[in-house]
């Protein structure tokens, strides 16, 4: 079996992130008691496996958190949507409105 570096990882990990379908690639670790977790682009942090499950338990809570959210988020920004533009039509009507009375004071 073959073993491959970081930077081969991480080489073949940048590939598959390009591809549509997942690809899986079988695998043995040799340390079961650290991992390393995808924490951004190219980023990794050591962690030990106990860690691990929670940090990925408090990325699954706040994603659950974000769904809860996400509707009323979009209600607020049509709601915002609405009144910039009520305010840009005012803004027109008062611009227009004191161009005529500079007119017609000319």
């Amino acid at each position: 079996m073959a073993q491959l570096n970081v930077l081969q990882l991480e080489i073949l990990k940048n590939q598959q992130d390009q591809e549509v379908n997942s690809t899986y690639v079988p695998g043995k670790l040799h340390d079961v008691a650290q991992v390393l977790i995808d924490v951004a682009t190219g980023y990794y942090v050591e962690k030990t496996a106990e860690d691990a499950k929670d940090i990925f338990k408090k990325i699954d809570f706040l994603n659950r958190q974000m769904e809860k959210i996400q509707p009323a988020l979009q209600q607020k920004h049509a709601m915002k949507q609405v009144v910039m533009k009520i305010m840009s039509q005012k803004i027109q009507q008062l611009t227009a409105l004191g161009a005529t009375q500079t007119t017609a004071k000319a």
